[in-house]
């Protein structure tokens, strides 16, 4: 007559079959409560049941792998996050499997599968979160991952009760219209990104409520919806000055004096499309971005943007992923807040 099964076990302790595996079969990353243990090592005892070595080791058996999600390792944004999360991986004797996925949800599930299957040790989700996982697949994935004894983390917005390092977007971008405000700007245009990405959505929101409380609101026909990249940044202004610019069916006298484009790539775009247009930047119309990457070291005229610690909030999600996990403890959440930079791309007008 076979013994006992975990399953069995679980339902006797009162817990879920996860909780009972890792009380009894440990966990690369995770603990479990000191009571629950107690609980599901006394059901044990009380069943006789013997736990399988090899789903011990399977348990506890972790590689010295971590695996890093982004969306374009061509942006800059990711470049800088991908060397925080090596430079802590390296510090930790991890290796890092890197992979960009095109704003793909379905990569990003297909990446995180293959990484529990080769028994990767943790797993970081950078870039914000696009609204299609409608029925939770990512989720699923994740979940499972972790269940397994995996770490997981993201950054950008949080998905479930996983573990997460928000980016203040909508309070940033709010603190950057604020200060434009401040400064005297009183039209605006609004480079949005995609409708369905969750990062642009917050900072385009952001930017736009603040500026409505201060009595300077954005007029829907200077909200330009368009790709988050520096292509979409020249073809969001293009459109953007064809509608409401200068020449445009007479609007010189309402056409934006500043532009704010939700990540820095989109804005140097932004830049470009207005010197084809034969404006200067920022005489005839400033331009703001959000990120401060890299990069922007090479831009003229420098550009105003919200700089986010890009390479700390690396270090910090690999932390998060790496750190164990009680399963009935809250989730666990850090939240970076950008600092807003004035610079030679939005002086006070005259």
């Amino acid at each position: 007559m076979p013994g006992p099964t975990l399953s069995e076990v679980a339902r006797d302790a009162g817990v879920s079959l996860a909780t009972a595996s890792r009380a009894i079969n440990g966990s690369a990353n995770r603990t479990v409560r000191p009571d629950l243990r107690e609980r599901v090592l006394a059901s044990a005892r009380r069943l006789g049941y013997s736990p399988d070595p090899s789903a011990q080791a399977m348990a506890r058996g972790r590689t010295t792998s971590v695996g890093l999600v982004v969306h374009d390792i061509a942006d800059p944004y990711f470049s800088s996050l991908a060397a925080g999360v090596a430079d802590a991986a390296d510090r930790d004797g991890l290796i890092v499997t890197l992979t960009s996925t095109r704003h793909s949800p379905e990569r990003e599930r297909a990446f995180v599968e293959l990484m529990d299957r080769q028994r990767a040790r943790a797993v970081v989700l950078g870039g914000g979160r696009l609204a299609d996982d409608a029925d939770g697949a990512l989720r699923r994935a994740l979940e499972s991952y972790r269940s397994s004894g995996g770490g997981v983390s993201l950054v950008g917005q949080p998905l479930g009760d996983l573990p997460a390092v928000q980016i203040a977007n909508a309070e940033g971008a709010a603190d950057l219209a604020r200060a434009l405000h401040g400064l005297g700007y009183r039209s605006f245009g609004v480079l949005a990104g995609p409708a369905g990405h969750r990062t642009a959505v917050d900072r385009a929101r952001g930017f736009t409520e603040a500026l409505a409380a201060l009595g300077s609101p954005v007029e829907p026909e200077a909200i330009v919806e368009c790709a988050f990249t520096r292509d979409g940044g020249h073809r969001g202004m293009g459109e953007l000055l064809a509608r409401v610019g200068p020449g445009a069916g007479g609007a010189h006298d309402d056409a934006p004096r500043a532009v704010f484009a939700v990540n820095d790539v989109m804005a140097v775009g932004a830049m470009a499309a207005a010197r084809d247009a034969g404006l200067r930047v920022p005489e005839d119309v400033a331009v703001a971005g959000f990120d401060d990457i890299v990069t922007l070291r090479d831009v003229t005229p420098a550009l105003t943007t919200v700089r986010i610690p890009l390479t700390e909030v690396g270090e910090r999600a690999l932390a998060l992923a790496l750190a164990p996990y009680e399963e009935d403890a809250p989730p666990q959440r850090v939240e970076v807040r950008g600092t807003v930079v004035l610079r030679e791309s939005t002086p006070a007008p005259g």
